[in-house]
This record gives structure tokens, sequence and C-alpha cells, in this order.
């Protein structure tokens, strides 16, 4: 592991300084909207610093307009990775774009965090060439919050689309990942996990989602966290857990699922209210209602799917999120920051190997 990896070499980051570095030309709705998400963060956090990348002659006129040019650094980078860049060939030239320039702050050690709006595919691939998985993960994972029933308002799911595939050794290693980020990202201090499954009977499920079964909850009281067993799909929202384990392809048809429906709830919501006079009358009285429900389901409010299984944090923004979302996925990552996640992430991770063949050797010697 190389120590640019792995050690702030100087900079903000090195003095305690809370840095963030900002990709400004991934988003659908172009730097302007990620300027103003950034003029939102920074009236909530004054005492954040950002570095952000993208043409100087398009983010200067911006940053003075919003009277941030005092307080953001750019960073000049010219070319840009589109949203339909395959991955491959986001790798083989992206240097001098912004989302490549964004990852070497972090990588330097001049930022904690880096920030994307842009193409998924191409930031996870950069961020594992230049930032490296950790030691001991073999697939990283994108972790995601979910609505919920719980006090914290939210569950943590991961995979989100990393990866299609996860065995069990990665279903474990998500299980103490999932686990780290509820403690620092939702202040919960002793998460729920439980595992995505077909059913909740031990006999259901796939033989490594019967295996991981087994290895997570052995590693569990070495892992800091609660094991509540097999879940299905309608407790991700619920008060039950406060970590959903899955691989990649279930996790991301689960999360496009919930949201297409959310969007068809609201929809038909809005067309009823408006339907007749009398409705749009009894809206007029539950407006206060609706709007503490729209808020509560709002996904902007949770924007920002973290990248977790690398050396360092890196947050994915919705392509297609507003200034609202922007700053909601930026005061994630001022919060992620500030919690020291990714060494407690490292150090979590490292447990995992051990903690993943002591499971296995206990799950094969009680077999």
């Amino acid at each position: 592991m190389s120590q640019a990896a792995t050690e702030p070499t100087s900079g903000p980051a090195a003095s305690g300084d809370t840095v963030l570095s900002v990709d400004a030309m991934g988003g659908d709705n172009g730097p302007a909207t990620v300027v103003a998400g950034l003029a939102r963060f920074l009236g909530q956090r004054p005492d954040a610093k950002v570095i952000l990348h993208g043409p100087e002659g398009t983010l200067s006129p911006l940053l003075q307009k919003r009277q941030l040019a005092d307080k953001v650094t750019v960073r000049a980078a010219d070319d840009t990775v589109k949203m339909t860049d395959k991955p491959s060939h986001v790798v083989r030239n992206a240097k001098g774009t912004s989302m490549w320039s964004a990852i070497e702050a972090v990588r330097s050690g001049e930022a904690q965090v880096c920030v994307s709006c842009g193409n998924t595919g191409g930031l996870m691939a950069l961020s594992m060439l230049r930032l490296r998985k950790a030691d001991g993960v073999n697939r990283p994972a994108i972790a995601c919050l979910w609505p919920s029933f719980n006090s914290a308002g939210f569950n943590v799911m991961l995979d989100a689309g990393a990866d299609i595939r996860a065995d069990q050794d990665d279903l474990l290693a998500y299980a103490l990942m999932g686990a780290s980020y509820a403690r620092n990202g939702l202040d919960i201090r002793r998460p729920r996990v439980g595992l995505l499954n077909v059913g909740v009977e031990e006999h259901k499920g796939r033989a490594e989602l019967k295996v991981a079964h087994e290895m997570i909850g052995k590693a569990a009281d070495a892992g800091d966290f609660d094991y509540v067993g097999f879940i299905e799909g309608g407790d991700i929202p619920s008060d039950k857990v406060d970590v959903i384990v899955t691989d990649g392809f279930t996790g991301n048809v689960a999360l496009k699922t919930g949201e297409g429906t959310a969007n068809l709830i609201s929809t038909h919501l809005r067309n009823s209210l408006k339907s007749n006079p009398l409705s749009m009358l009894g809206a007029v009285f539950a407006q206060g209602a609706l709007r503490k429900l729209r808020n509560k389901v709002d996904p902007r409010q949770v924007n920002g799917g973290v990248f977790l299984g690398l050396n360092h944090t890196v947050i994915k923004s919705h392509g297609s999120a507003d200034e609202t979302g922007v700053a909601a996925a930026l005061n994630l990552a001022y919060r992620l920051a500030q919690a020291g996640f990714s060494d407690k992430l490292a150090a979590r991770v490292a447990s995992a190997v051990s903690l993943a063949q002591d499971a296995a050797e206990e799950t094969d010697a009680t077999s």
C-alpha cells in the first residue's frame, strides 16, 4: 500500500481542518447547481474548507456571484467525465478531468473526503485505481440511507450497486463496514444488522447466504453489533434493523424500486389532491402534515452513497441532485470527515479478515 494512499503529506487535512474535495462538473444539472449546493452547505458549516475542481473560467464567476471566492479553492481541470462513459474508458482517459482531480486531492492528503455527482461506474473505477481497496476488502460496496421507522429516521443498506456479486466473505465485510457507517454516520452505538433474503427461515436462500448467516452471527460480538438474522424486503424500512446487507444486484434493484414507488405514490397523491375543489380545500387544511411527510421521505435529504472498502472516503451524489441534494451530500461528507470515519473504517475492515477466517473455521468445524 503506497504512502500517498494512506498518509496525509501536507496541506489543510494534515493541519486538522475539515477539507472536502468536490467535483463540480459531474452532475446532470451542471456546475451552477453544485455551487448553489455548496453555498447552502457553507452557510451551515462555515468552518469547512472546500477544494472545487473544474474549469476555472466557469467556476470563478459562479463563486463570485455567491460570494464564495474567498472560501473555496478552485483547482483547474478542464475536462469532464461524461455520464455515458464506460468505466474502462474513464480509467484510460480520466487525467485532466475534474473527477480525477477531485480524487487526487484526497489521495495526496489535501482533503479527507471526495464528493462527486458524476458517473457512478467511472467514479468507482477511478477511486479503486487511485485510492486502492483497503486491506481485506475483495469488493467495495456502496452504502445508501433508506428512510425508515427507526428513531434515526434511516437505515443503511449495502451494497447498492458497486458489484452485482458477493460471496459469504464479502457479505461479512459488508456487515462490518455497514455497522461502522451506522455508528459514525447515524450515531447508533450498537447497530442491528440483518441479511436480506427471500424469507426469514434459516433453510431459505442461496448457499452463500446460509454460510454468511452463520459467519455474521458468530462475528457480531467482536464486531460490536447485534445480528437479527435474515430479513425480507418489507423489513428494509422497518425499525427492526439498522443495517441491511445484500449483494449489489439485489440492493440496486431494491433501491430503484423504492425510488420509483415513492414517485408513483407522490404523483398519485398530488393528482388526487387536485382532482376536485373539495380535495383542494382538504389539501389546504392538511398542508402542514403533508409538508412534514414530504420532508421525512424527501430523497434529497439523504442524498449521497458512500463508497465503503477504499483507503479513503468517497461519496457519490445523485447525478440529478438539485441544490438541496448537493448540500445534503456535502453535509454527510463533512460529518464523516469530522468523525475520522476513514481511519475507523480501515480498522474495522482490517478486523474483518480475522473475523472471517475465525467464523469460517467455526462454521466448517460444526458443519
